[in-house]
């Protein structure tokens, strides 16, 4: 008789343990296999959630190294439901183990194969049926929903399986900061207004950690910086002319531009222009005002962005005045802050939520209707969508549902968010905006020496690190697509594609620029520009809009999500104390502080740390092996820049970037 060890990980999965009775056939080559065992340990309660059980078989076939195995469960017990994380087989006469990742639910009373390492392009798999039944399924739990007027869509009901123990993690961190918060409303005695600047300054010393953007706030150097090194990095433009709407005029800039006219800095590359145009029109809650800003901004001397005019509204106007770095201290701040109200809501709105959160779930849902958990491709993929769906299904919720957070925090509210997610992701394209060298050569941003904007340390993290996940993602995927006609013979990716690019109308996703020509992927470029986009966006993209939140919003002067009152309509000198006027309310102010905290919350493992294995092919683990030394090569080069520099950019440490989108 031969002894064979078997562990089961039952998954961490809502409900992913079982009572059911489990039996297991190991199967080897040349036909061999052994008898049907039952799988169970007397005296405990096997495949609890996310625990580990071990098992002792015997068997007078010996199979040395084990290559198949087929899983059978039933109904029986209160919990029959099961949802296995992987296998791992061991003959211990041998001493070979063979590993089986199953990472998914095992159907009842049907007998189930899973191949070692259980990675399969369909055209390959030798159980093509059991493949073809078990995406049926799928196609039925994942359906796709258009849940609000022009937003991408999204899963229609949440399948269980999305119900992951991050929900738990939130929630510990949601409690912990709403005590901050209490404990912050205490100290203030009151939800009344601010008496001065240095007010504000002292309760963020006293209860919260102090956040980067409060230090210098006031500076054009710190306005310049949030343009590119902020939460919104996304919406500054090489400026090639001045636009007819915008009242900017020689005269006005030609103290703040070095000595060069207009026309000079821009054929030196030295002006640039940020226009929020996308929020002319956009509902706004009762009582409050969001500019739809156009700003200017010039590199000086010392690689400074520095803005040196400021128009709050689209069209110019003797009521719509250009404001400028030499008007009065206190009126050239507020029209800053104005600004800010605008690109702060664009942010939250399009940027953040629209554009990473609900775009990545329409890939999500195509990945899981298209793609078996054996192909290949959706391994790579898996990693990089954990737990989107489960905190967009409550985030969603929170943000936008009657008295969320876009209501009672944001300018816009949750009526003009909804417009604006539906206006600003609807244009969104898989090769440009998706695309991160192509989205900055279409903004005149595309730079790899630094001589444009020489203090965009955000681009610069960001294309290195889009081109190790590039190089990464190209070898996985010629690993398996070594040949043209593997590509075009693989029904899945092919289904994948076409979901991805018809229009919603049609049944898809309605994603623009997917490179998916003539119906079909033709080769294994088309097929890396998506899982890079994909990637990058869930993991970079998403961790430079996100995570510098707190140090960002977290001192509400800074960054201003709505303002009290009107935008001034002339220059006159204004007072500290009306600035101090236009800023909301203390008890509101402490909940944007909260709010950004919990934003800013790390929940998921760094970059190429995966919280689920999903790759076991020994040559694909060796590709992910390699991808882990090219982020820390990333990590050491940008340490190295920011001990030279004053104000530091590190939100792009390939360590401090999550996997996935999932806060």
């Amino acid at each position: 008789m031969v002894t064979y060890e078997i562990k089961v990980k039952t998954g961490d999965v809502l409900g992913a343990g079982t009572d059911a009775n489990v039996k297991i056939v190991l199967l080897g080559r040349c036909g061999k296999q052994t008898q049907s065992a039952n799988l169970d340990n007397r005296f405990r309660d096997d495949f609890e959630r996310f625990r580990a059980d071990v098992f002792t078989i015997k068997d007078k076939t010996d199979i040395p190294e084990v290559t198949e195995i087929k899983l059978r469960r039933d109904k029986a017990g209160s919990r029959s439901d099961w949802f296995v994380e992987k296998i791992q087989v061991t003959n211990q006469k041998s001493g070979c183990t063979s590993v089986f990742p199953i990472l998914r639910w095992i159907r009842p009373d049907i007998d189930l194969y899973f191949g070692r390492y259980d990675a399969f392009l369909p055209q390959f798999d030798p159980h093509p049926e059991q493949r073809r039944a078990e995406l049926y399924e799928k196609r039925k739990l994942y359906e796709y929903q258009e849940k609000r007027p022009g937003f991408p869509v999204q899963v229609k009901k949440v399948p269980d399986d999305e119900e992951f123990s991050f929900c738990h993690k939130f929630d510990l961190t949601k409690m912990k900061l709403t005590m901050e918060a209490s404990k912050a409303k205490e100290m203030i005695l009151g939800d009344g207004a601010w008496e001065t600047l240095d007010d504000m300054k002292n309760i963020c010393l006293k209860t919260f950690k102090v956040p980067k953007g409060m230090l210098d706030w006031e500076s054009d150097i710190s306005f310049g910086w949030q343009r590119l090194n902020g939460v919104n990095p996304n919406m500054i433009y090489l400026c090639t002319h001045l636009p007819d709407k915008f009242g900017v005029t020689e005269k006005m800039v030609k103290p703040f531009l070095g000595g060069l006219t207009i026309s000079q800095a821009i054929r030196d590359k030295r002006l640039f222009i940020t226009d929020l145009e996308i929020l002319n029109g956009i509902s706004v809650n009762e009582g409050y005002v969001c500019p739809a800003p156009i700003a200017l901004f010039f590199v000086d001397a010392r690689g400074q962005l520095m803005p040196v005019a400021i128009q709050l509204f689209q069209q110019k106007g003797p009521d719509n005045p250009v404001f400028l770095p030499s008007d009065p201290p206190y009126t050239w701040l507020i029209a800053k802050m104005w600004f800010n109200v605008g690109d702060s809501n664009l942010h939250q709105t399009i940027v953040h939520l629209g554009c990473t959160h609900l775009i990545l779930e329409s890939v999500c849902v195509a990945a899981y209707r298209c793609l078996s958990p054996s192909h290949p491709m959706f391994k790579l993929l898996a990693p990089h969508l954990l737990y989107l769906i489960a905190i967009n299904d409550r985030g969603l919720e929170k943000l936008l549902g009657p008295e969320g957070v876009f209501d009672i925090l944001a300018a816009v509210g949750s009526k003009g968010a909804a417009e604006l997610i539906a206006k600003g992701t609807s244009p969104w394209r898989m090769n440009v905006e998706g695309t991160y060298p192509e989205f900055l050569k279409h903004r005149g941003l595309y730079c790899k020496d630094g001589k444009i904007l020489p203090t965009f340390y955000q681009r610069d993290d960001s294309l290195d690190l889009y081109e190790a996940i590039h190089s990464y993602v190209s070898e996985y995927i010629t690993l398996y697509y070594d040949t043209k006609e593997k590509i075009i013979e693989d029904d899945e990716i092919q289904k994948f594609g076409r979901e991805l690019s018809i229009p919603k109308y049609e049944g898809g996703c309605g994603i623009l620029g997917v490179p998916f020509k003539d119906g079909k992927f033709c080769s294994a470029e088309q097929v890396a520009l998506v899982f890079t986009s994909v990637i990058f966006t869930s993991s970079v993209v998403h961790a430079a809009i996100n995570f510098p939140q707190y140090d960002t919003y977290g001192f509400p002067p800074n960054y201003p999500i709505k303002l009290n009152g009107t935008p001034p309509k002339d220059k006159r000198p204004l007072k500290e104390e009306e600035v101090v006027k236009a800023l909301v309310d203390k008890s509101t102010a402490l909940d944007v502080m909260t709010v950004v905290s919990i934003l800013s919350e790390r929940a998921t493992n760094a970059l190429g740390d995966f919280e689920v294995d999903y790759i076991y092919d020994p040559p694909a683990v060796k590709i992910v092996e390699e991808f882990i030394p090219d982020l820390k090569n990333i990590s050491s080069k940008i340490r190295e820049r920011n001990e030279k520099l004053v104000r530091k950019y590190d939100h792009l440490l390939p360590e401090e970037i999550p996997n996935s989108a999932s806060i």
